[in-house]
Parts: structure tokens; C-alpha cells; sequence
């Protein structure tokens, strides 16, 4: 086959060597030494859609937008299928990332996907129905995964309220990678993807709050988690919500409760009175009531307090709160 007049042809193994030791090195955290032998790879073998990809998938790694979008476009360009190549998916990361919303629409058309009409007034392709999912928040560190809506094929709306440890708050978007790392499945039958976080793309101004509660029944801390919504904002039971988890257990297909009340299985590593930091799930029913509760709230510092009072106003003798701190 003939592109742009050359023969393609299958690497050197030059091009073979240098490409795998790059992939070493990025596994070691070596980016510079990586992109090194990328460079050189690609010098070695310009036609081949392949070097263009690597070095594009070398600059996702390191956040180079910029660069990862024109090696990603040199390697499309190469391309001898006309969808579905992942080399367009990085395209539409590096041009989200860069809010290039012309060449994002295009990327996820040239992919496979169906991209409606013409988004917002900047072009943003916005409506797209891909429904729930769960992101992975700093999956090189102290990992959580929380639940979100996505927006498009690169980006989630944080709609659990993640702990402080994450530094990240409800109604953030992130950034995520294309790839998921694991699943989050249902009694009914539906399973939702984990997808690891690349960066915040957008950052919210509403702060998370702790609260400990005291709250005779379920049905008075869902009081206070409906009247968070019905304000625009969020509370969540973070004693029932959290479970600790491995990362093995975590990157894997997990039952979850989402929708389907409370899940029990063999991987949740969590206490008794200790939820641990990396998964969020539904509040569940039928386990015994504890009426202290640890709460986190997402909103914002003029309301988080009228919020409350007016939850306890409510039902004051089954209602209590104290300790609200701010904490990200």
C-alpha cells in the first residue's frame, strides 16, 4: 500500500528496540528519556502512523496538550482505516483538553461516534446522552472513584461529592483517559465503566463541607440530601456511601448498588464504622441504622448553614447537627 508515494512497510527493528525501551521508561515515570527515543523512532520510520501515535500518547501522558494534538493529527493522517482508530480518540482528548471544539467534533465523528448537531455557540459538543460513569480520581495516588455524568468522550460532571483527600469537589469536571479500568455493575443488569482521571478541566466554587449528623432515621438523612438537591446543590452520607477498596478490587468488574439498594461482597475492605476512601456508592437499607453520621456537603458557605438548620427545623427531635467544617 502507497501513502503520500511511499511503500508501507513493517518497522525496523531499530524503530522495534527504540519504541519498546521508550515504553520502559514512561512505565518508570522517564518521560524526557521517553520522548527521546520516540523522536528518534519517528525520525527512523516518519510513515508509519504508529511513531506519531507513541509520541502523541507520550505527550497525553505529560499533559502536552499542544503536542499531543499535532503528533496526534500527523499520525491520523497516516491512517489506512477510515474509523474507529484510537489514534482519533487521542486526537479528541488533546483537542478537549485544548478546547479546540471544531477538530473534538471531528475526532469523535472520524472515530464512529454520532455527534449531534452543532453544540453550544462555541461548537462544544454538548448532548451526546452518554449517560452515568465513574471516574478514578488521582489514580497514581490515593485513588477514588466517584460517580459522574458524562459530558462527552473525554469528560466527566462529578456528581458524588469526593473527600478531601481527593482535592477535587461535586460539580467539577475532569478530564478522563479513553480507556476504562474496571467497571461498577448492577443486580439489574447494567454496568458502568471506570475511567481513570487525566486533569480538572473545569474547577467548581462550591466547597465541600464535613458535618456530623444525627439522624434518627434513614428517612431523616434522605430529608437532608433532598433538600440539598432541591437548593441545586448536594449532601451525601458519606458513612453509608464510602467503602474502602484495593486496587486490585477496584480496577476490576465490582458490584455496586447504584440504583439497586445495598450490595454486599467479599472485596469491601471498609469497617464498621470506618468507610474507607476509595469508592462512593448509593446509600443502602436494611443493614443496622447507626444515627451518627458523617456527612459531606457541596455548597456554598452563605447556605450550608440554613441548609442544616432548616433540615433540623423539620423534625427537631430526630434531627441534630455539629462539627460543620469546611475542608476542600
Amino acid at each position: 500500500m502507497r501513502i503520500f508515494g511511499k511503500v508501507r512497510h513493517r518497522p525496523s527493528a531499530s524503530w522495534r528496540q527504540a519504541t519498546d525501551r521508550a515504553f520502559t521508561l514512561i512505565g518508570d515515570g522517564r518521560y524526557e528519556d521517553a520522548g527521546a527515543l520516540l523522536t528518534r523512532a519517528a525520525d527512523m520510520e516518519p510513515w508509519l502512523s504508529e511513531s506519531w501515535f507513541n509520541l502523541a500518547l507520550l505527550h497525553k501522558f505529560r499533559h502536552d496538550w499542544e503536542q499531543a494534538r499535532a503528533a496526534g493529527l500527523r499520525a491520523v493522517a497516516l491512517l489506512d482505516r477510515e474509523t474507529g482508530a484510537p489514534d482519533w480518540w487521542n486526537v479528541g482528548i488533546a483537542a478537549t483538553a485544548l478546547q479546540d471544539w471544531p477538530l473534538a467534533r471531528r475526532a469523535w465523528q472520524a472515530y464512529g461516534l454520532k455527534v449531534r448537531g452543532e453544540g453550544s455557540p462555541s461548537g462544544e459538543p454538548l448532548g451526546m446522552a452518554l449517560g452515568s460513569a465513574a471516574v478514578r480520581l488521582s489514580p497514581e495516588g490515593e485513588a477514588e472513584v466517584v460517580w459522574g455524568r458524562r459530558l462527552d468522550p473525554a469528560r466527566i460532571e462529578v456528581l458524588s461529592i469526593p473527600l478531601p483527600s481527593s482535592g477535587r469537589r461535586w460539580g467539577e469536571v475532569v478530564l478522563h483517559d479513553g480507556v476504562p479500568h474496571g467497571e461498577r455493575t448492577t443486580a439489574a443488569g447494567p454496568s458502568y465503566p471506570v475511567f481513570d482521571e487525566i486533569e480538572l478541566w473545569a474547577p467548581s466554587p462550591v466547597p465541600t463541607w464535613v458535618v456530623l449528623l444525627e439522624a434518627a432515621t434513614e428517612a431523616d438523612r434522605d430529608a437532608l440530601e433532598r433538600l440539598a438537591a432541591d437548593a441545586g446543590f448536594a449532601a451525601e452520607d458519606w458513612s453509608s456511601s464510602v467503602r474502602l477498596l484495593c486496587r486490585t478490587c477496584s480496577e476490576s468488574r465490582m458490584p455496586s448498588d447504584e440504583g439497586e439498594g445495598e450490595h454486599l461482597d467479599p472485596h469491601d475492605h471498609s469497617e464498621p464504622g470506618h468507610p474507607g476512601p476509595l469508592g462512593h456508592r448509593t446509600a443502602g437499607s436494611g443493614s443496622l441504622w447507626v444515627p451518627e453520621r458523617e456527612c459531606g456537603i457541596a455548597a456554598p458557605s452563605a447556605l450550608v448553614r440554613g441548609l442544616l438548620d432548616g433540615w433540623v427545623a423539620d423534625s427537631p427531635d430526630t434531627r441534630e447537627w455539629r462539627d460543620l467544617e469546611e475542608v476542600c
